[in-house]
């Protein structure tokens, strides 16, 4: 799949950024793919702030609603120590191929589902032990970045693929419903979405733009599902 080129990416790190201009300039893609849905890209493209809604909570759940509100206040923290806003990354895909007048395809399943799906899916023992690992987080700071292997972690730089791995496989042992939800299925979405828009254009240079953790799934549910989805064409 020469024509298809997936960049795993940090969110908040400006070597993501850089990656994604630079991969632009270089590949030269028909489309560009991010790893968004229309209400996320407007709110990432949008100058004011957007805020967790209360009222959202009787859309998607409490669960799902919860967890909304810790990975937001998660990301801008996480954001502020390295002076990039949450999102970076996707933005800089977004402006640069703005630029170049290329295509983007939204790919990434619509944020409420995924939400709806966490309240459906989470277990209240999951929930707890995030409770937990988020105070030993706080109290046990050093303590818990040595057992994550994330002692030497720079915010900065996307990680290597053994760490993002051992993360990933860390997630799916302690907390299998979100594995579940928050990868797997999204990675099915967003690979099946990919397939069906190489199939339709096949002379077309594809380059998606995803976090990290999912470039590797989504690889391989694209290889192992390419000749399962049919595309007709309109």
């Amino acid at each position: 799949m020469d024509n298809l080129k997936i960049i795993g990416t940090s969110h908040i790190a400006k070597q993501s950024v850089k990656e994604i201009i630079n991969s632009i300039e270089e590949f030269e893609p028909g489309i560009v793919a991010v790893e968004l849905d229309r209400m996320r890209l407007h709110n990432l493209m949008n100058k004011e702030v957007q805020k967790v809604n209360y009222k959202s909570m009787f859309k998607v759940g409490f669960k799902g609603f919860l967890f909304a509100l810790v990975a937001s206040w998660m990301s801008k923290k996480l954001g502020k120590i390295v002076n990039m806003e949450p999102g970076a990354d996707m933005k800089a895909a977004i402006v640069e191929a703005s630029k170049k007048k290329i295509p983007i395809a939204l790919i990434d399943q619509n944020i409420q589902i995924t939400l709806k799906r966490i309240s459906k899916e989470l277990t209240w023992k999951e929930k707890f032990r995030f409770v937990g690992d988020i105070f030993r987080g706080i109290f046990f700071k050093k303590k818990q970045l040595k057992e994550y292997g994330l002692e030497n972690f720079d915010l900065r730089k996307v990680p290597e693929s053994e760490l993002i791995e051992k993360m990933i496989l860390k997630v799916k042992d302690h907390y299998p419903s979100f594995y579940k939800v928050l990868i797997t299925e999204r990675n099915e979405v967003m690979g099946r979405r990919l397939i069906k828009i190489m199939k339709k254009e096949p002379s077309m240079k594809v380059l998606a733009v995803v976090g990290a953790g999912h470039r590797e799934g989504m690889m391989g549910f694209i290889k192992e599902n390419w000749n399962k989805i049919e595309v007709v064409n309109s």
